[in-house]
C-alpha cells in the first residue's frame, strides 16, 4: 500500500485488509513522506502482519508501489492504495483461483465511490477472460482489484509514467496469456478531484504515449486502439 498524506481515508482501507476472511497475508505500507497524520494512524494498528517501510525522500506512486513489490515474499502480490477498500471476501475468493493452478493472474468488477456514498457507486465491469489483446484495448485489471502469483510470473515493477498500473498488468498477462476477472466487485474505488487518473483527456494521452512510445505501434495501429479504449471506458460506465 503506497501512502502519501491520506489522513482521511487510510484507517478504512487497512480495516477493510485486516477484516479479509483470508487471514495469512502481509501488508507493506509504503509511507511516500507524507505530511499529515497518515503514518501515526497505520501505526495505531497493533497487527504483526502490517510491516510499515518510510521512504527517505518523496519519489511518486510507481516507485513508491515498486519498493513494496520488492520487498514481498509472498506468492501473491495484490494492491491497495490508501484510499481504496478491499470487500472482505477479496482475498479468500481470489486466492482459491489461483490455488487452483488454472490461472496465475486474477481481478474482479470494482464500483467506483464519491466522498464515500457507497448508494451512489458505480459497477465497473469486465469480461470473464482477458487476453493479452483485450489488454490491448483496454484496462480490464483494476489495480485495486489484481492479485498475481509472483513465483510463476516473477515479479513485474511499474514503471514512472502515466497509467503505470496498467502496463504492469498488460506485461503480466502477456506472460500469463489469460487473466480471470471474478464477475462480482471485490473492491471499491474512490474518486477524489486530486486522483491523477480523474483527467480523462490526460489518461487518454497516457495511453497515447503508450501505444506509440512504449509498444511502438504505427499511427495507424495506435488509433485503431485508441478507438477500442474509448468505447471500452464508454461502455465500463454504463
Amino acid at each position: 500500500m503506497p501512502m502519501y498524506n491520506a489522513e482521511h481515508y487510510v484507517r478504512a482501507s487497512i480495516c477493510s485488509i485486516l477484516n479479509q476472511t483470508f487471514k495469512n497475508f502481509l501488508l507493506y505500507i509504503i509511507d511516500d513522506c507524507s505530511t499529515d497524520s497518515s503514518k501515526q494512524i497505520a501505526e495505531s494498528f497493533n497487527d504483526p502482519r502490517i510491516i510499515i517501510i518510510s521512504n527517505a525522500i518523496n519519489v511518486g506512486v510507481a516507485r513508491t508501489r515498486n519498493k513494496g513489490i520488492e520487498l514481498a515474499q509472498t506468492k501473491y502480490i495484490a494492491f491497495c492504495d490508501s484510499d481504496d477498500i478491499w470487500h472482505e471476501q477479496k482475498l479468500e475468493k481470489q486466492i482459491s483461483l489461483l490455488d487452483s493452478g488454472k490461472y496465475n493472474v486474477v481481478g474482479s468488477f470494482y464500483s467506483t465511490f464519491k466522498d464515500g456514498k457507497f448508494e451512489s457507486a458505480k459497477l465497473i465491469s469486465a469480461p470473464e477472460l482477458v487476453c493479452y489483446r483485450d489488454m490491448l484495448k483496454s484496462n480490464w485489471i483494476g489495480n485495486l482489484t489484481g492479485i498475481y502469483n509472483a513465483y510463476v510470473l516473477g515479479k513485474v515493477f511499474q514503471q514512472e509514467i502515466g497509467h503505470e498500473d496498467y502496463v504492469m498488468w498488460l506485461k503480466l498477462i502477456e506472460k500469463s496469456r489469460v487473466a480471470y476477472i471474478i464477475q462480482e466487485p471485490l473492491a471499491y474505488y474512490r474518486i477524489r478531484s486530486s486522483s491523477l487518473s480523474s483527467n480523462k483527456m490526460k489518461a487518454c494521452l497516457w495511453q497515447w504515449r503508450i501505444y506509440r512510445k512504449m509498444l511502438h505501434f504505427n499511427i495507424f495501429r495506435t488509433s485503431c486502439y485508441m478507438f477500442f479504449y474509448i468505447i471500452a471506458a464508454l461502455n465500463k460506465r454504463r
